[in-house]
């Protein structure tokens, strides 16, 4: 499935798990608001009802009290009459007002057909067999016009009834019949707020249960998703976690620990072997062939070794080793109880010869090689990064030694480390005060003897060592990342230089200067170019720069063959250095991309003895003419080998054999004393016939 239906997909499903949660929280929401409403309710009715129960209670002792009032009016004495009068009227005032009030709540209505139903209010107050809204009308009526009678005889004022006391009927049977109408009513109205409050309570009940049916399906259908997605995530995190860990601390292509897990680790196990009194050997491999398998295999071909070795490493050495890529082609291995010098060098030995095994990659048998620098403590050094410098310094030893074997660090290893230490710092020294000279050596024609290019070669003299070769410095330079400062200085100082001789008019051809792959890197190199042309007034027609075939192969990553096309473009040629001796495809010469090609010196070297160089001089050179691009000879030193070139046809030739490399006064001297010399007119005395 590919990227964009996997996020659609998971896009919808959030969007349907968000639009279930909120939907299932406003469901809980109206059912909590519906169960509040309807306990407002419900406690409104029971207040309501407790009021009606209230007022019928004080009715049925109202009743009495009218009819106990009226009397003991009747049988008291005139004195006591009026206050029994007052009272009598005053009860009379307040059953009206309870009733009215009680009609008014209740919402009875006399036409209503609910009167008819035994249940209803309407049937006690309007109907059979009660009637007490016909008792308590009379009541009120018969006390009303009781009062007027009397107050007529106590000669009180009063606009009311003026009839005799004895017209009046308001005795017992009144009052019992109202008393049983309202004790009547005050059962229905029990009855009736007991239905509706069952129902409601019923309703409450299934808001309540349907609450508790929602919610669980929430949990089923939208929580338990939910909490299984995180889960599903969380682990997912928690695994990503784990393999950020792993990743960290090991090596991506070889499983292998990396250099930080070596940095953070290396003190631990120096510090249990100082503690158990035990040697530690750190060995320091290093592939002596795995640029030329990239090269000519790919780099699937060079991932395939790496992992090999990889496992051979493991395989070789115990649990409680340590091996770790320190990248590239760079293997570190940390023997903990090492041992005798004699144990570690039957362990090594064992190891490498392992390691060297031949390996088969698509039926193609490759033969690695590896080398390897021993260091150990506590006797070469007694901390994690001396011991890794020893290693390598011993590693590199080896290699020097042809490969394939192994070397102990040692005494002269140490003086030669204490001496390129100290070869760093003057080299640092060196850049910031732009010591570095530039001598140059010129490319001439055997045709002619015309000048067709000059070379700028670095050169450093040492304030106290003197001279220092090039293939002494230039190496640590490369090691140490210096390589590009030190360029930009040549190149800058050559520039200038060339630009001074295009100005006086000498003629130089053009310029070569040595690029290297770190200096091509730089991602403002050709900026940097640029400008030091435009400021010396260089023509970059006249500049060219050398590069060697690694260079082009090492573009798959690095993206330096567009940065030499567009160098190109600006007018500056590109030449081809020592070619014949690295891998790069016959699709590299291109008239479209190489200006020249630069026969390496090893195939010059004693060419009139040598028929195989000459064969292939030959072939190179009959390559470069029939592809339309110049070629030049470096390294002819004798008479014999600049006649067996012409013989070939290669023109061009640079060596000691023309010129050794010279500083730019002695540069100068040479090109001035070979400049064509300019025709000086005569004037002959006398008259001609």
């Amino acid at each position: 499935m590919s990227q964009q239906p996997v996020q659609t997909v998971s896009g919808k499903l959030i969007l349907l798990i968000k639009a279930g949660y909120w939907l299932a929280l406003l469901i809980i929401a109206a059912m909590v608001a519906a169960s509040f409403v309807l306990l407002q309710q419900t406690m409104a009715t029971q207040q309501h009802n407790n009021n009606l129960l209230d007022i019928v209670g004080t009715q049925k002792t109202l009743s009495q009290r009218i009819v106990f009032l009226a009397s003991a009016t009747g049988a008291a004495s005139r004195d006591k009459r009026p206050a029994l009068v007052s009272a009598l009227k005053q009860a009379t005032a307040e059953f009206e007002t309870n009733y009215d009030l009680l009609l008014e709540q209740t919402g009875a209505d006399p036409q209503s057909p609910a009167k008819l139903d035994p249940k209803s209010i309407e049937s006690v107050l309007f109907a059979k067999p009660f009637h007490l809204d016909y008792f308590s009308v009379g009541l009120i009526a018969n006390g009303d016009r009781l009062i007027s009678a009397l107050e007529s005889q106590l000669n009180l004022d009063n606009d009311g009834y003026k009839g005799g006391a004895e017209r009046v009927n308001l005795d017992a049977s009144v009052a019992n019949a109202t008393l049983s109408g309202y004790a009547a009513l005050g059962q229905r109205i029990s009855a009736d707020a007991d239905e509706r409050s069952e129902k409601l309570l019923a309703l409450h009940r299934t808001l309540f249960y349907a609450t508790l049916g929602v919610i669980l399906l929430v949990a089923l259908f939208i929580f338990r998703p939910m909490s299984n997605a995180i889960l599903r995530k969380t682990r997912e995190l928690v695994d990503a976690r784990n393999s950020m860990a792993f990743i960290a601390v090991h090596d991506g292509l070889t499983g292998l620990h990396n250099r930080t897990f070596l940095t953070d680790h290396f003190d631990t196990l120096i510090k249990g072997a100082h503690r158990r009194r035990e040697r530690l050997a750190v060995v320091q491999l290093d592939l002596d062939r795995f640029k030329q398998i990239n090269d000519t295999l790919g780099h699937a071909a060079g991932d395939y070794v790496l992992v090999v070795t990889a496992q051979r490493m493991r395989d070789s050495c115990r649990a409680s080793d340590l091996c770790a890529r320190l990248g590239g082609d760079e293997f570190v291995m940390i023997l903990n109880g090492a041992g005798s010098t004699e144990d570690i060098n039957m362990l090594a030995r064992r190891i490498l010869a392992h390691i060297n095994e031949p390996i088969v990659f698509q039926g193609t048998t490759i033969l690695p090689g590896a080398s390897g620098g021993i260091a150990v403590y506590p006797i070469d050094a007694d901390n994690a990064q001396d011991l890794l410098v020893h290693a390598d310094l011993a590693l590199y030893s080896a290699k020097k030694m042809g490969g394939g074997n192994f070397s102990f660090f040692s005494e002269e290893l140490r003086r030669e480390l204490d001496y390129r230490k100290q070869l760093e710092h003057d080299i640092k020294v060196a850049i910031s005060e732009r010591a570095f000279q530039v001598y140059f050596q010129p490319q001439v024609s055997l045709t002619d003897g015309t000048i067709s290019g000059i070379e700028a070669l670095v050169r450093w003299n040492h304030h106290e060592r003197g001279m220092i070769s090039p293939g002494e410095f230039i190496p640590v330079a490369e090691k140490c990342g210096f390589m590009p400062e030190i360029g930009r200085i040549v190149i800058s100082k050559a520039i200038n230089e060339a630009a001074e001789w295009n100005r006086a008019g000498i003629a130089f051809g053009r310029l070569a200067v040595n690029v290297s792959g770190t200096e091509l890197r730089e991602h403002d190199f050709d900026a940097f170019l640029f400008e030091t042309l435009e400021k010396a007034g260089l023509p970059p027609q006249k500049l060219s720069l050398e590069i060697v075939e690694s260079v082009i192969l090492d573009d798959e990553k690095t993206g330096i063959a567009a940065k030499l096309r567009h160098i190109r473009a600006a007018g500056v040629h590109l030449e081809l250095d020592d070619f014949g001796t690295g891998y790069a495809s016959l699709s590299h010469v291109n008239p479209n991309e190489i200006d020249r090609l630069k026969i390496d010196r090893r195939f010059v070297q004693n060419i009139h003895e040598n028929g195989d160089n000459s064969k292939i001089v030959r072939a190179i050179t009959e390559l470069a003419r029939g592809l339309g691009i110049s070629i030049v000879a470096e390294g002819a030193e004798t008479e014999a080998e600049l006649d067996s070139l012409m013989a070939i046809g290669c023109d061009q030739v640079q060596g000691y054999s023309i010129a050794f490399p010279m500083p730019q006064d002695k540069a100068l001297e040479w090109l001035t004393a070979r400049m064509p010399k300019k025709a000086k007119l005569r004037v002959l005395q006398g008259s001609l016939a």
